[in-house]
């Protein structure tokens, strides 16, 4: 019951903020608009938790540099982590998939925005669309938002992670701010069914700039995929369960930290 009732509510207020998101769009300036993004995470964030049943609790803000621009680079488990990291943040610019322009409602909304809109599959446009989105943001300082693997993960896995992000960080300049999440496992990819109980959303240490990109991807992927299966919650699994062989491989590794 509580998962129809979320997900009602879910493409109600999404209709209704993506229709006042378009009337604060031809306001000029970019805070109007913002401000409905922001908004509207804010309140699918309490819609997790007060319909939903999903406690997100956000640790990390320590880690976030003071001042500047700098890029987020999340793991993505469900729609639900975008929310999540929107929400800490009034200003933020991010890359998406150009095929959510073939909504025209949307792609008003996201070029208002300054969203970076790219092709997942890749191409040699998107490298210079990148680069020149990039320095845009950097000069404003603001901070961008990118998905390493470019696509939804079931909890507990991975998908391959992509150079673009590390292209991104060799042009801004500045740090990039690995984030770790459990969300997955109450809120699983698009899924309809939803799962009460607490997921953990962490920002981890900044990667400073400088690294070469072997190092950086591998350092970047190493400490992403690490703590998100260290948040994984073996005792209330909700979608994990359906996964035996992570269930299989979590309890190995709790065996292994119990003999440490």
């Amino acid at each position: 019951m509580r998962s129809l009732l979320f997900n009602i509510s879910f493409y109600v207020l999404t209709v209704f903020f993506a229709l006042t998101c378009v009337l604060l769009s031809f306001l000029p300036g970019r805070k109007p608009i913002m401000f409905g993004l922001w908004a509207y995470s804010k309140t699918m964030v309490l819609l997790m938790r007060f319909v939903a049943g999903i406690k997100v609790e956000v640790k990390g803000h320590e880690n976030l540099p003071a001042e500047g621009p700098y890029i987020i680079a999340p793991k993505h488990q469900s729609y639900g982590d975008g929310f999540v990291v929107f929400s800490q943040f009034f200003d933020l610019s991010f890359v998406a998939d150009d095929h959510l322009e073939k909504f025209m409602t949307l792609k008003h909304i996201l070029r208002k925005a300054g969203a970076v809109m790219i092709d997942n599959c890749g191409g040699s446009d998107v490298r210079d669309k990148l680069q020149t989105k990039a320095e845009i943001v950097r000069a404003e300082g603001r901070r961008l938002l990118i998905y390493p693997e470019g696509h939804l993960s079931a909890p507990g896995e991975q998908r391959r992670y992509k150079k673009g992000i590390y292209h991104l960080y060799k042009d801004f300049g500045c740090a990039v701010v690995p984030i770790a999440t459990n969300l997955g496992q109450r809120w699983n990819q698009n899924v309809w069914k939803k799962y009460p109980g607490t997921a953990m959303v962490e920002f981890l240490k900044p990667i400073e700039p400088g690294l070469g990109k072997d190092e950086f991807m591998e350092r970047l992927e190493t400490v992403i995929e690490t703590r998100s299966l260290e948040l994984l919650d073996y005792e209330n699994p909700g979608a994990l369960i359906h996964s035996r062989e992570t269930l299989a491989d979590g309890a190995v590794m709790m065996q292994d930290k119990v003999k440490a």
